[in-house]
């Protein structure tokens, strides 16, 4: 099986990836927006393409991996414009509300990951290595001193893959009062130093 790792992606792709993306992180974001149909929609039309890498196979994304930087990030376009022209004002406001809750800014000489999602079918193939290993190699060649990711509690495989790569936990958090609201009860930042 051959596979192809590109930075963005064409414009044909977005349906795809906002499925792809939503299988991974729908849980994350139904409270934000409950409908998976208006859910694909918002992340077809928001998502900036050119803030992530995303694997081919016979030119259909079965991976994704965004990441933010000062000058912008993969999940940008879901702001209070975005959000408001696809859902109205209060389904937006909602919306903008809890999206907050998971939003991180980069700090100087610092880039953020924004998560990866690989296809089922392709998962153990070392799709997930490899788009981790194009966000390490982009904060290299771009001058970043380090790369700052959050793993929830639940996702074990996702720790072992980022300690596997040399990111060590620096923080963990536990928020058990919030796991009705955002589907799980804590998180550990990690961080890979340049």
């Amino acid at each position: 099986m051959t596979i192809k790792i590109e930075q963005g992606w064409d414009r044909k792709h977005s349906h795809s990836i906002a499925r792809l993306y939503d299988q991974a992180f729908g849980n994350k974001f139904a409270n934000a927006i409950p409908c998976q149909a208006k859910r694909l929609a918002v992340l077809e039309s928001c998502f900036l393409p050119e803030y992530s890498f995303i694997a081919l196979k016979n030119d259909e994304p079965v991976g994704i991996a965004g990441f933010s930087e000062v000058s912008g990030s993969l999940t940008a376009g879901l702001d209070i414009s975005g959000l408001f022209e696809h859902l109205g004002i209060l389904g937006g406001i909602r919306a903008c509300l809890l999206f907050s809750l998971y939003e991180r800014k980069p700090r100087q000489n610092e880039m953020i990951m924004d998560g990866i999602a690989v296809q089922e079918s392709c998962r153990g193939l070392g799709v997930g290595s490899r788009l981790l290993d194009s966000i390490t190699s982009h904060a290299r060649t771009h001058g970043y001193a380090s790369v700052r990711l959050d793993v929830i509690d639940s996702n074990a495989r996702a720790k072992k893959l980022y300690a596997r790569k040399g990111f060590v936990a620096t923080k963990t958090e536990h928020f058990p009062y919030l796991n009705w609201l955002l589907g799980f009860s804590g998180s550990t930042t990690m961080q890979l130093f340049l």
